[in-house]
C-alpha cells in the first residue's frame, strides 16, 4: 500500500454526515471532470491557505495533490477518489452505496491538516513524485511523505495503492470496498477479541480472580468504547460470564452480515489457559463453539 492515503479502520479504505457524498455529481465521470475538479480545487485554495513551498501549476502533480486532500477534508469523497488509481471502486457505485463507507472515509477526511504544505515535486515522463507535509504514524504530528502520481492521458492521478491492489479493483470494480470492509473488520473482530481476553486478565488481577462485563471493562478503561457499538467496528460483541464469574466467553458477531462481516467469532476462556477463538461464516448468527 502507497502511503499518502491513510487507510483507517474499515476499512479502509476503509473506512466514514453526508447527505451527498460527491456534491451533486453523478456515478459517471470524465478525465474532464478530475481536471476540472482539480482547476476548482486550487481556485478554493488560493484564498484560504498560505501558498506552499513551491509554485503550484495548473493541472501539475502538485495541483492534483492539493486537489485531491481538499476535496477529501471537505468530504467530497467522489470527486477525491477519482483523482486516484481507487477510481474504478467507486465509478460503480451510487450515491446510496458509498454513503455506506462515510463513517469510514470521515476517518481519513479528519487526518487531513487544515493548511496542506507541498514541498516539493519531480516529474519524469508520465511518472511523478509530490513531497507534501501530512499526518504519519503519531496523527499528532507532520511529517513529510511522498505521493507517487502517474499521467493518464492528460490527467496525474495518485497511486493510493501498489500494483496488485490496483489490478484486484479492476477485477472486482465496486466490490472491491464492500470486500475490503470485510475483510477489515474481521482481523480487527479478532483483535478486540484479544484485547478483551487481556482486559479480562487485567480486571481479574484487580478484582479477586472475577471476570466481568463489557460496560464494566470500559468503565475501567480497559477496552475502547467502540467495542459497545457497531458503528465503527461493523461487529457487535458480547461477554457472557458464569454465576461466579470464574468463567467467561465472548462473541463477536457481524451488524450486518455480508455488508460488515460473514464470520462470526466464539472466544472461550477459564482464565488458566490460553483463550481460544473460533471463528465460522454462521450466516450472521452467534457462533456457539
Amino acid at each position: 500500500m502507497y502511503r499518502g492515503f491513510p487507510m483507517p479502520n474499515f476499512f479502509l479504505c476503509i473506512t466514514t454526515s453526508l447527505v451527498i457524498i460527491c456534491g451533486g455529481c453523478s456515478t459517471e465521470g470524465s478525465s474532464a471532470s478530475v481536471a476540472n475538479t482539480s482547476a476548482i480545487a486550487n481556485k478554493e485554495l488560493s484564498s484560504t491557505v498560505p501558498a506552499s513551498k513551491i509554485e503550484i501549476k495548473p493541472g501539475s502533480p502538485a495541483d492534483t495533490v492539493r486537489a485531491f486532500y481538499t476535496k477529501l477534508r471537505e468530504k467530497k469523497f467522489r470527486e477525491a477518489i477519482f483523482l486516484t488509481n481507487l477510481r474504478p471502486a467507486v465509478e460503480g457505485l451510487t450515491d446510496a452505496e458509498l454513503k455506506e463507507f462515510q463513517v469510514d472515509f470521515e476517518v481519513i477526511a479528519n487526518k487531513v491538516p487544515a493548511v496542506l504544505t507541498i514541498n516539493g515535486e519531480i516529474v519524469s515522463g508520465d511518472k511523478a513524485t509530490v513531497t507534501a507535509s501530512l499526518p504519519g504514524e503519531d496523527p499528532e504530528k507532520l511529517e513529510t511523505q511522498q505521493l507517487e502520481l502517474r499521467k493518464e492521458g492528460d490527467v496525474w492521478i495518485i497511486l493510493t495503492v501498489d500494483e496488485a491492489a490496483e489490478a484486484r479493483i479492476k477485477r472486482e470494480g465496486k466490490n472491491y470496498f464492500y470486500a475490503l470492509k470485510i475483510e477489515t473488520h474481521e482481523d480487527e473482530a479478532r483483535n478486540m477479541l484479544d484485547r478483551i481476553a487481556k482486559a479480562q486478565l487485567a480486571f481479574a488481577m484487580q478484582n479477586g480472580g472475577n471476570f466481568t462485563g463489557i460496560d464494566q471493562l470500559v468503565a475501567a478503561e480497559l477496552l475502547p468504547d467502540d467495542v459497545k457499538t457497531s458503528a465503527s467496528t461493523g461487529y457487535n460483541y458480547s461477554v457472557t460470564l458464569t454465576p461466579d464469574k470464574q468463567i467467561w466467553t465472548a462473541h463477536a458477531t457481524p451488524a450486518r452480515y455480508g455488508k460488515t462481516g460473514k464470520l462470526s467469532f466464539f472466544l472461550t476462556s477459564d482464565g488458566k489457559s490460553t483463550p481460544r477463538i473460533t471463528s465460522k461464516d454462521n450466516g450472521g448468527k452467534p457462533l456457539s463453539n
